[in-house]
């Protein structure tokens, strides 16, 4: 992922130094799993605990021959281990050390994410709270429906991040796994306890059966969990771009001082993060498609994968990071302005109480036909005429008989709140 869109913690975890740290950590929890069986004499164990180490140059210079990157890696193991170094890739294959070493880096980068989702759940908790009686035109369409709360749609978007949270909690539990089963899975080198040891020793689960690789049905599950996630932060992105058009404006992503909206129009204050975030969701998804084809390998084992996995999950789990970060610092900062909202209640002179109307007046034993005739008759007055209320609107007709003193009941935008406190109780 380009530097503008990635995060130092994600950056670090996924150079090359942390790959073949990773690998070595591998190398030699395998070891010392031999070590204990007696397979490696006390004395090469001692060796290889003190002088494995990596060069990523020396690495990258080798694999220029070899054209093989694992065989590079325990080629420079062995130029600084020495003759002892005949004991480190023990009956093991690439991929042993590969995927599990991928998974000991995947696991790292869920607890960044996980965290990041943690932070942001809270957040938008908080800003529910804090706006639950904040009245504001519910859309449907786009079009004026009827009022709701602001609180109300952090309230949706904190219920959809906890149900995000579990899907990236249980598709990280997934692919994070030791694979020590030597050459197409069958343990024939190693026996299973060498995998059930590594794992101990990494803080990974085992895969109970494997072939030569980790079965990419779970990367796959991850790299869906990480496109939902990235389509919610492009739902809540999609919305405040939507509030922030200029007829609207009850809500803008933050403006900084000294901060351009346009190199042309010195008065332009854009949604630029917000239209980051959805720009990056499509990555996300796009993702999602390589993601699936890795599933189908060549009988026990191809590379097929490979090259297509070096970038998709470390620009993945990047850019998850990186867009939780920036949505926060949206949702933390932005600009809210209830005043405007109470303006927007009313741009439609009382049409959003239709459905108040409809249903008032078929309690007083009129069919929901006739009901439903009179109120739209004058819904579509009021939308012809700019100077005409609803409630002018409906008095011109002969056949309703509300008086003035029930209108004013029940066109009354707090009458919508009845509920909110057990829709809260729900949700929190």
């Amino acid at each position: 992922m380009i530097p503008r869109y990635s995060t130092p913690e994600m950056t670090a975890l996924w150079s090359d130094e942390s790959k073949f740290g990773a690998w070595l950590k591998v190398e030699l929890a395998a070891c010392e799993a031999w070590a204990e069986k007696g397979r490696i004499p006390a004395e090469d164990m001692k060796n290889i605990r003190e002088k494995a180490a990596f060069s990523t140059a020396r690495i990258d210079e080798l694999e220029l021959t070899l054209h093989h990157d694992v065989i590079a890696f325990t080629t420079n193991l062995a130029e600084n281990i020495g003759p002892s170094s005949r004991f480190v890739h023990l009956g093991m294959t690439s991929n042993d050390v590969v995927d599990t070493a991928q998974s000991l880096r995947l696991k790292k980068a869920g607890n960044l994410i996980l965290a990041e989702i943690d932070s942001f759940i809270e957040l938008l908790r908080q800003k529910a709270i804090e706006h639950k009686t904040t009245l504001q035109m519910g859309r449907t369409h786009g079009v004026h429906a009827e009022p709701i709360t602001l609180g109300l749609k952090f309230l949706t978007w904190y219920k959809e991040m906890q149900r995000n949270r579990k899907r990236i909690a249980d598709a990280f539990a997934d692919v994070e796994c030791a694979k020590i089963s030597g050459a197409v899975g069958t343990f024939a080198h190693t026996g299973t306890w060498l995998e059930n040891r590594v794992a101990q020793i990494l803080d990974l689960k085992i895969t109970p059966v494997s072939t030569q690789v980790i079965q990419r049905d779970r990367h796959a599950a991850l790299i869906c969990a990480i496109a939902v996630l990235g389509a919610t932060i492009e739902k809540i992105a999609v919305e405040i771009r939507n509030l922030q058009k200029t007829e609207v404006r009850e809500i803008e992503e933050p403006f900084s001082k000294g901060q351009k909206g346009s190199s042309a129009m010195p008065h332009k204050r854009n949604p630029v993060k917000c239209e980051q975030l959805t720009g990056l969701a499509r990555i996300l998804r796009g993702n999602v498609m390589p993601a699936l084809d890795n599933v189908a390998l060549w009988h026990e084992r191809d590379i097929s994968h490979s090259s297509c996995e070096r970038i998709i999950l470390p620009d993945s789990t990047t850019l998850a990071h990186y867009m939780l970060k920036l949505v926060q610092r949206i949702i933390r900062d932005m600009f809210i302005y209830p005043e405007t909202m109470l303006k927007n209640l009313e741009k439609t002179r009382g049409l959003v109480f239709s459905q108040r109307i409809l249903l008032a007046l078929v309690d007083t034993g009129m069919t929901r036909e006739n009901a439903y005739a009179i109120v739209q008759n004058a819904a579509m007055k009021t939308w012809a005429d700019e100077k005409k209320t609803f409630k002018q609107a409906l008095k011109e007709d002969p056949l309703f008989k509300m008086t003035d003193e029930q209108l004013a009941e029940i066109m009354d935008y707090r009458s919508y709140l009845k509920y909110i406190d057990e829709i809260y109780e729900r949700a929190l």
